[in-house]
């Protein structure tokens, strides 16, 4: 069974369909005491990062999702979720995260005179580019498309939890996988085949 999260600000119908699409059983919940007892846990997420955070408080979900984290339950962070895993956030002033990893998370780069076209948010598609063999992205070939909409970006202490990195203006990670703890930037439940293949990935672990 996988448990996905509701903290008020997801899109959980489409991840919700893409995994029953798959083949797999789901659950959805804002229950501390189900996300307390689960198996899998998949923490969608799109907005703002203190709103995020707030929600998740206010419904008593951070402490039974960092238990889970360190009790090794397969985690799978899509979108706002990765970013929230961190320290903090310089979105819209500074906010405390999870912490479930060290860093911090910030503004994409805006346009420059030699790049002038940019824009923020980053939305679209873009290639992914895989540093090292992972799980998460078992039989993908490097430059594998996905699709991104965001405007921040993380920025972990420790270089060896990055799975995934693209390009928008300048190179960002894309995902990160440490152990049991994964969280991608992009959207899978929106990149096709390629998404498919990474919800795939993270159920079959």
């Amino acid at each position: 069974m996988i448990t996905i999260v509701d903290c008020g600000i997801n899109n959980l119908r489409s991840v919700e369909k893409a995994f029953e699409h798959l083949g797999h059983a789901t659950q959805v919940t804002r229950d501390p005491g189900v996300a307390a007892r689960a198996d899998k846990i998949v923490l969608p997420g799109v907005g703002a990062f203190g709103a995020a955070m707030k929600n998740l408080r206010d419904a008593e979900l951070v402490e039974p999702l960092l238990d889970r984290i360190a009790a090794g339950a397969p985690f799978l962070g899509i979108c706002l979720a990765l970013q929230l895993l961190f320290d903090w956030s310089e979105e819209l002033g500074l906010h405390a995260g999870l912490g479930a990893l060290s860093g911090k998370v910030v503004r994409l780069p805006d346009a420059t005179p030699q790049n002038p076209d940019l824009k923020i948010p980053h939305m679209g598609w873009s290639p992914l580019h895989f540093p090292r063999p992972t799980r998460l992205f078992a039989g993908l070939d490097d430059g594998a498309m996905v699709y991104f909409v965001h405007s921040y970006h993380v920025q972990p202490d420790d270089g060896e939890v990055v799975a995934a990195s693209s390009t928008h203006g300048a190179e960002f990670v894309a995902a990160i996988e440490r152990d049991n703890l994964m969280a991608v930037q992009f959207h899978p439940e929106k990149s096709s085949s390629v998404g498919l293949q990474i919800l795939q990935n993270f159920a079959r672990i």
